[in-house]
C-alpha cells in the first residue's frame, strides 16, 4: 500500500501547470523541475537517490536539516528539464513515488521557477536587492 495518493499530485501537477501558464509562464520552453524526496533514514534516502538517478533525474547531494521538533531528516532534489506537460509530469510523478514507496521514503512533490517576461533571472535569486521586503515582520 502507498502513503502516496498518485491522484492527489496529479491535482497537484495540474493545479501548479495551469497556475504557472495563467501567470505567463512559457509552456514552450523547457523548466527546471526540483522533485523533493525525504527520510529521517540517510541509506534509505542514498539508495532512493541512486533509483532517482537511474531513472534518468539528475540528483543533488544530500542535505541534512533539523526540523522545528528537534528531528533530523535528510533530504535530496530529483531535477529534471521538461515542458509544462500534465501527462509528463504525472508520469514522473509516478516514477517517483514508485522510488518513494520502495524505499521508505517522502515523495514531497515538486517545484520549479517561472519562465517568461518579467521572470528574475536565476543569478539574481540568491540576490537580495531584488526583493523588497520588511524586516519589522
Amino acid at each position: 500500500m502507498s502513503q502516496h495518493d498518485a491522484n492527489e499530485w496529479y491535482e497537484f501537477n495540474k493545479e501548479t501547470i495551469e497556475a504557472l501558464i495563467d501567470d505567463g509562464s512559457d509552456m514552450d520552453l523547457p523548466h527546471t523541475i526540483e522533485h523533493h524526496l525525504a527520510c529521517s533514514d540517510f541509506d534509505a534516502l542514498e539508495k532512493a537517490a541512486v533509483d532517482a538517478f537511474k531513472a534518468g533525474f539528475e540528483v543533488t547531494d544530500a542535505e541534512e536539516l533539523i526540523l522545528d521538533d528537534g528531528d533530523t531528516v535528510f533530504c535530496f532534489d530529483a531535477i529534471v528539464e521538461k515542458k509544462l506537460d500534465v501527462d509528463v509530469f504525472n508520469a514522473d510523478s509516478d516514477k517517483l513515488i514508485a522510488i518513494a514507496d520502495k524505499h521508505k521514503v517522502y515523495y514531497d512533490g515538486w517545484g520549479t521557477y517561472f519562465i517568461g517576461e518579467g521572470a528574475i533571472e536565476r543569478d539574481e535569486i540568491d540576490d537580495d536587492s531584488n526583493y523588497e521586503y520588511d524586516d519589522d515582520d
